[in-house]
């Protein structure tokens, strides 16, 4: 039986865009306003918190540990739900400890997190799970929490959530999320083949290759179905509409692309995107409007993720 915990303020509201509509002078643009989940200034991943953290409990969990770079939205929400629910926080931090900590970094800080600090990305997996083991063998009980929070359990917070968008009763063509550890998108196409979604959901790609983050996300549907459904929905590469055109600057690099978005977006509608998902995803957005790779009559929603503490440590202007 899938459980989970009351933790974000649901539903989440879907909002016209019409300036920046008339500006791109493209489809009918929405948003979906996943950055007013509540949680420790909200974002995507209080969804996945739900589940994530009652799989914790049930195990009688003491301690969560989990890992992502030094502006991780991720981690900042994880260390808040930690802190609500009265366990001790772990965080294998990517990146060069700073004598003063800004954005998402000082809330990690100000929720209790203990930091343990890895130079490069690629050491981020290893040292998590040799803290994850160390702990384990002093007779603690951790419950390890993967990047992005985008395990199966982790992904269901976007299955119903996808449940939830349905039910606002607002149709569109397209869904258009930023795709970096693939667990939102994953949810999102696993809740569509379950709740008859009719439309298409494209992930920009944040950091990784078409062909690898479709595999990614295609697998994690997969596994999330499993959860569910029985026999499991299977789902091949092809089945994942991935755009790989703007991961390239690399992780977390504020190019023209992320600027002008974000610049756009906070002009025409008064909404703040940040600087690594949203501001790429969105950026990503615009060109193709631009480009003309949807048709004009058509009705496009950006599923904002969050993110906004990141602009606090970025020089965006």
């Amino acid at each position: 039986m899938v459980i989970h915990l009351n933790i974000a303020n649901l539903p989440t509201p879907i909002e016209e865009l019409p300036r920046l509509t008339k500006l791109l002078n493209g489809p009918k643009l929405f948003v979906k306003r996943d950055d007013l989940t509540g949680l420790a200034f909200g974002g995507n991943k209080t969804r996945k918190l739900e589940f994530l953290f009652a799989e914790a409990e049930s195990q009688k969990a003491k301690t969560i540990i989990t890992a992502g770079s030094i502006q991780s939205n991720h981690c900042r929400q994880t260390a808040a739900a930690a802190a609500r629910f009265g366990m001790a926080c772990v965080l294998i931090l990517n990146g060069e400890e700073s004598s003063r900590a800004s954005g998402n970094l000082m809330l990690d800080h100000l929720f209790g997190a203990k930091i343990i600090w890895v130079k490069d990305r690629s050491d981020r997996a290893r040292v998590l799970h040799k803290t994850f083991s160390q702990l384990t063998s002093t007779g603690q009980v951790p419950y390890l929490i993967p990047v992005g929070g985008s395990s199966p359990i982790g992904a269901l917070g976007y299955v119903y959530a996808m449940e939830e968008f349905i039910s606002q009763g607002i149709p569109v063509d397209w869904i258009v999320i930023a795709s970096s550890s693939g667990g939102t998108q994953a949810g999102l196409v696993c809740g569509a083949r379950k709740f008859n979604f009719k439309g298409k959901i494209l992930g920009i790609s944040i950091d990784e290759t078409k062909v690898k983050l479709q595999n990614l996300v295609a697998q994690l549907a997969g596994d999330t179905s499993a959860l569910l459904e029985n026999p499991p929905y299977k789902f091949i590469q092809d089945d994942i509409i991935v755009n790989a055109k703007y991961y390239k600057a690399g992780y977390g690099i504020y190019t023209s692309l992320e600027r002008e978005a974000v610049k756009i977006f906070a002009e025409y509608e008064g909404l703040l995107l940040d600087p690594v998902y949203t501001g790429r995803a969105a950026g990503g957005l615009i060109d193709l409007i631009n480009k003309g790779f949807f048709k004009k009559k058509e009705r496009v929603l950006f599923w904002h993720t969050g993110g906004q503490p990141a602009l606090f440590a970025s020089d965006y202007i």
